[in-house]
């Protein structure tokens, strides 16, 4: 449906998208995942012909996107621009017009989706009235109000609190049950890890790593051990045979140097803490990312 052959855009000296290439298939959810400043929101503004490549050819339905092929896609940009004057549903209303969808049709949409969001009570209140979490719900409902087929998200999750961005993720499922093309951009691995098939990691303007979930985590072994614990497990990281880390107060996410050395970690905790869980495990997207890209999320740096 959607086909990005070896774009590559530059700003000044500065090469933000370096021939990357992918393709989303109808009816999935594709991650375009990666830290802050890696190229995915001037990727995502070139599918949307905001911007234009210097080189490479993106494809809808096999041809260049035309203007009325816009009224197909659904797009929530990583800035937020919402008319602060206007009321919630004066705003959700005239964002589906624009978009040519049937008034009435809308209206009932517009009430089904204040409800589902916890809005019902907001929909004759101005814009500017609301939380930043609101603010984006709302920014949400005005990107699927048309009902499109094809959504594409930027960091959708911005600004929502943990129980809004559950809601969030379950909407994603049901809106690709109901047969939706998403592609989103993210750089909290976690969220990709719980809805995408299929991702494309970019660092730097360039394709690190690309395919379906099962397969790049089985491409990357079940060396990774996973344990939760009481105590004081600071010392499990400085052990010999442990290549990375990912450790909290409670509970540690652990690659091995050798997957052969999971009985001496068994045996080297015994005594020291009180193991809750332990588990041999596929390493998780959030290992992988560090791993590849040499640091976390929240060290990368904003470009």
């Amino acid at each position: 449906m959607i086909e990005v052959q070896n774009v590559t855009k530059s700003f000044d000296t500065l090469r933000a998208v370096d021939s990357i290439s992918f393709s989303v298939r109808p009816g999935e959810i594709f991650g375009l995942i990666g830290p802050n400043g890696a190229g995915k929101s001037t990727t995502i503004r070139m599918i949307m012909n905001i911007i234009a490549p210097d080189s490479g050819t993106i494809l809808f339905n096999g041809k260049p996107l035309s203007e009325s092929d816009k009224n197909l896609i659904g797009y929530l940009p990583e800035e937020r621009g919402l008319y602060k004057k206007m009321k919630v549903k004066d705003l959700l209303l005239f964002l589906a017009e624009i978009k040519e969808a049937d008034r009435s049709m809308t209206a009932q949409r517009i009430e089904n989706w204040l409800l589902r969001f916890g809005l019902q009570d907001w929909k004759n209140r101005k814009i500017e009235e609301l939380s930043k979490g609101m603010a984006q719900k709302v920014q949400f409902i005005g990107t699927i109000i048309h009902d499109p087929p094809v959504l594409l998200f930027d960091e959708p999750f911005s600004g929502l609190d943990p129980i809004s961005q559950n809601l969030m993720l379950e909407v994603f499922l049901e809106l690709k049950n109901a047969g939706k093309t998403i592609i989103f951009s993210t750089h909290i691995m976690d969220h990709a890890e719980r809805i995408c098939e299929r991702i494309l990691l970019i660092n730097k303007g360039k394709s690190v790593l690309s395919g379906s979930l099962s397969d790049i985590k089985s491409r990357f072994g079940t060396n990774t051990v996973q344990i939760e614990f009481d105590g004081d497990g600071s010392f499990i990281e400085k052990l010999p045979y442990i290549k990375t880390a990912r450790t909290f107060p409670r509970w540690t996410e652990v690659e091995l140097s050798d997957p052969d050395m999971v009985n001496n970690l068994y045996q080297d905790l015994a005594g020291k803490i009180r193991v809750r869980r332990f588990e041999l495990i596929e390493p998780s997207l959030h290992s992988i990312f560090v791993r590849l890209v040499g640091h976390t999320d929240e060290e990368a740096t904003n470009a």
